[in-house]
C-alpha cells in the first residue's frame, strides 16, 4: 500500500515516534491513522499522548473575567509581529470584552465586523479561531492565566461555601497558582471520574499490551496494568497532579489544606486551556 508521507509526518508529529516506525504502522494499519497511532503506543514507541494539534498558526489567546461570566478567546493571524501589535491586542481585549457583555456562546456578526475592521488597519489576514465561555454563579468565582505574550491562556472555576471564603488572600492565592499549574501542565481532564470509559479502556488495553511483553503470571500482569494506570491517571488529571509549588502535594490535597485554612470549603468545578495554534 501506498503510504503518503504527510501521513507518516504528521503521525511523527503526533506521537514522537521515528519517521520508519510511523510508515511501518501505518502500513501495518492499512493506512488507518488512528489504529498506527494506537499501535505506536502499544509498543511504547509513542511520546505521551496528546489530545491537541501542534501549533501551526501564529496568533494571541485572551481571557475576560466579568461578574457573571468568563471567556477565553484564540485570535490568528499571519506572523508574530502583528500578535504583538498594539491594535491588534486591543482587538481581541475588546472581542472578549463582547463575549462577555453580550452574553455570546458562538461566533457572530458583531465579531465578524470588528475582525474585519482589524483586518483593513493591520493589513494582515486573522481570524476568531476559537473561543469558549465559563459562567460564574453564587460563591463561585473563575481565575485568569495568560503566559507571556499570550501564547497560552487559561481559566479555571471555583466553587465555595461563601463569598468571605473565596475572597481569603490564601484562597485567592491558591486560586491563581492553579491557573499558573494548568498553564505548566495541561491536564487532559479534571478528575478521574470525568475520563471518558472508551478512553480508560483503551489506556488499559495499551498498557496491557505492553506488560505481555515481559512474560509475567496474570495475577502480576494484573498488577503491573492497574500501577500503570494510576501513574497515568495521576499524570492527565489537574486534581491528581502534584502541585506546581507543592510537588509532593496533589492538587486536591493541597486544596483541602488552602480552604481549612480559609475556614471554609473550595473546589474546581471546570477550567479551560487554549494554546496558540491548538486544534479547536
Amino acid at each position: 500500500m501506498d503510504i503518503k508521507a504527510a501521513d507518516v509526518k504528521k503521525l511523527r508529529e503526533k506521537t514522537g515516534a521515528g519517521m520508519l516506525d510511523c510508515k511501518k504502522a501505518l502500513t501495518e494499519a492499512g493506512g488507518d491513522f488512528a489504529k498506527a497511532e494506537k499501535h505506536l503506543k502499544e509498543l511504547g514507541l509513542a511520546a505521551a499522548a496528546k489530545r491537541s494539534g501542534r501549533a501551526t498558526n501564529e496568533g494571541r489567546i485572551f481571557t475576560k473575567v466579568g461578574e457573571d461570566g468568563a471567556a477565553v478567546v484564540e485570535i490568528a493571524c499571519e506572523t508574530d509581529f502583528v500578535a504583538r501589535n498594539k491594535d491588534f491586542i486591543a482587538m481581541g481585549e475588546d472581542i472578549a470584552d463582547t463575549i462577555i457583555t453580550e452574553g455570546l456562546t458562538e461566533k457572530s456578526q458583531v465579531l465578524d465586523d470588528k475582525i474585519k475592521e482589524a483586518i483593513s488597519t493591520i493589513k494582515e489576514n486573522m481570524e476568531l479561531k476559537r473561543f469558549s465561555t465559563l459562567s460564574i454563579g453564587e460563591n463561585e468565582m473563575v481565575k485568569e492565566y495568560i503566559h507571556g505574550e499570550g501564547s497560552i491562556g487559561v481559566l479555571v472555576k471555583f466553587k465555595a461555601d461563601s463569598k468571605e471564603t473565596l475572597a481569603k488572600p490564601e484562597v485567592q492565592e491558591f486560586a491563581f497558582d492553579c491557573a499558573l499549574h494548568i498553564a505548566a501542565f495541561n491536564p487532559l481532564f479534571l478528575k478521574q471520574d470525568s475520563i471518558d470509559q472508551s478512553y480508560k479502556q483503551e489506556q488499559e488495553q495499551i498498557f496491557r499490551k505492553q506488560a505481555e511483553s515481559l512474560g509475567k503470571p496474570e495475577k502480576v500482569l494484573e498488577g503491573i496494568v492497574k500501577g500503570k494506570m494510576n501513574k497515568h491517571f495521576s499524570e492527565i488529571c489537574l486534581l491528581d497532579q502534584g502541585f506546581v509549588k507543592e510537588e509532593k502535594l496533589s492538587v486536591e490535597k493541597k486544596m483541602k489544606e488552602v480552604a481549612k485554612s480559609a475556614g471554609g470549603s473550595l473546589e474546581i468545578l471546570d477550567y479551560i486551556y487554549y494554546k496558540v495554534g491548538d486544534e479547536a
